[in-house]
């Protein structure tokens, strides 16, 4: 079965030093509007609840992480099909995005004060040193599953090749690591009012 190619983006959030829901709610209107103007135009955004995560990867004795994914779509009046711009140009803002909030890339996997990953932006496909789309651990990271499926479990994940899978069954189908919490959704609250 051939399906249609994603015309939306997604960008995961993540933190684990500092005040992260601080952070969290500081930088969304902060993002939303480097979005706006990155796109050109309005935007649909659809913010999923904050999720207390276990660290993956990186020096042990990291705290858990605090995740959330926004994924963004084509605002009313614009083509949904239409192309985004450059990719390149959306991650600069958030690595300029990530230094305001502190984030000195010391270490591969470290803790962080904030992160803003790019994990894909609508059928664009591409592979430099620099970004890689779609993010290749997609399918592989509960803290980005479990927030995508917060927002739409039916969401289909972009696969460079092969059948499509949605943010539901790719997060039921990750293997349970031995005494590792799954991802736990967060109340929302004050600046993130999205909870379970």
């Amino acid at each position: 079965m051939t399906r249609r190619p994603h015309s939306n983006l997604a960008i995961a959030l993540g933190a684990n030093l500092g005040d992260p829901a601080a952070s969290f709610v500081a930088v969304r209107p902060l993002l939303e509007a480097s979005l706006e103007a990155w796109a050109g135009g309005p935007l649909q955004l659809s913010w999923s609840p904050r999720f207390r995560t276990a660290p993956v990867g990186g020096p042990p004795g990291q705290p858990p992480y605090l995740n959330a994914v926004l994924l963004v779509r084509r605002g009313d009046g614009a083509a949904r099909e239409a192309s985004w711009p450059d990719p390149a140009g959306l991650l600069g803002r958030l690595q300029r995005l990530e230094a305001q909030f502190g984030r000195e890339r010391r270490e591969h996997w470290g803790p962080r004060h904030l992160d803003l990953d790019l994990l894909w932006c609508g059928a664009i496909r591409c592979c430099s040193p620099e970004l890689v789309l779609p993010h290749p651990r997609l399918g592989e990271r509960a803290f980005v599953l479990a927030p995508l499926a917060a927002i739409d479990p039916d969401l289909l994940l972009p696969a460079a090749a092969g059948l499509a899978v949605s943010a539901a069954d790719g997060l039921a189908a990750l293997p349970l690591v031995p005494g590792e919490l799954p991802p736990l959704a967060l109340a929302g609250g004050p600046g993130w009012p999205e909870g379970p």
